[in-house]
């Protein structure tokens, strides 16, 4: 198959980059950023079209990475064209494949397909891509076989429903950009206590490693430890006497999320003093 891709950001420049180096044949880009997909097909080694009929002409899949709020517009443009035949993804986590309307009318085939890993970085993260799960959701006709194709790259593949990507897409958010906003709040809380911001994020960095490293290794109920999973109420009580507003509001509502995996780990433990500390 024949890849082409609308749009050149981060997920542009890393899927690209990922299927050519597995041994894929990546045409290139189109972009209203002419700059970024001539950079782009330079990075892939493919090449840069200023039409964008003529990309979906010699593609046989393409790739919308674009930003979500985009993708609607892009499809209407892409529409316009002629795609019987074609396969045309999209690469949001929390849109599905209906976002292209009517596209089974004209003879084309919508996905949505998304690695579930923050791509931070559009020189590196196709590294990483390697070692990362993909959600698939789409067309029953060719399903199988992106399925498939990703399989043959050694990745993971799960296959979801449309109903189910907005969920999907939370829990990816809590893994990966709340944890962010956890950290931040606690180096937040280590400069009020007198830290500078570089020694704030330093010292946070061993439990972090240690505790994420700890969770993968054995899982969320084993890992778990803290005031909450040993019941002290004592210390929860004065966590949240110096802690105010929506850091308290914070607090509280993820410790819920933890007191449930602490029954899980302790169930013959009386919690009941805990949730209602929590409430």
């Amino acid at each position: 198959m024949k890849f082409g891709f609308i749009g050149a950001g981060k997920v542009g420049f890393s899927l690209g980059k990922y299927l050519a180096g597995n041994s894929q044949t990546v045409v290139g880009y189109y972009s209203e950023w002419k700059e970024d997909a001539i950079e782009a097909a330079d990075f892939t080694d493919s090449n840069y079209y200023m039409q964008l009929g003529l990309l979906v002409k010699d593609s046989d899949v393409l790739f919308l990475t674009v930003p979500d709020g985009e993708i609607r517009t892009v499809w209407n443009q892409l529409k316009e064209t002629e795609i019987r035949g074609k396969i045309i993804c999209h690469t949001s986590g929390a849109l599905s494949s209906e976002v292209f309307s009517d596209i089974s009318k004209r003879g084309g085939f919508g996905f949505s397909i998304h690695p579930l890993f923050a791509v931070s970085d559009k020189y590196y993260s196709y590294k990483e891509l390697s070692g990362s799960y993909f959600t698939i959701e789409g067309s029953k006709e060719k399903i199988e076989d992106m399925k498939a194709l990703f399989e043959s790259f050694g990745n993971t593949v799960c296959v979801i429903s449309k109903e189910d990507k907005v969920k999907y897409h939370g829990a990816a958010a809590i893994a990966s950009n709340l944890v962010v906003g956890l950290i931040g709040l606690s180096e937040q809380l280590l400069m009020e206590c007198g830290f500078d911001k570089m020694s704030a994020h330093n010292a946070l960095f061993p439990i972090i490693k240690g505790n994420v490293a700890h969770v993968l290794k054995d899982g969320c109920e084993r890992a778990l430890t803290g005031p909450i999973e040993r019941n002290d109420t004592d210390t929860v009580k004065k966590h949240l006497a110096v802690l105010e507003g929506n850091h308290s509001e914070v607090y509280k509502a993820v410790s819920r999320e933890i007191l449930n995996i602490a029954k899980m780990k302790n169930k013959d433990r009386d919690y009941s003093k805990m949730e209602e500390i929590l409430k």
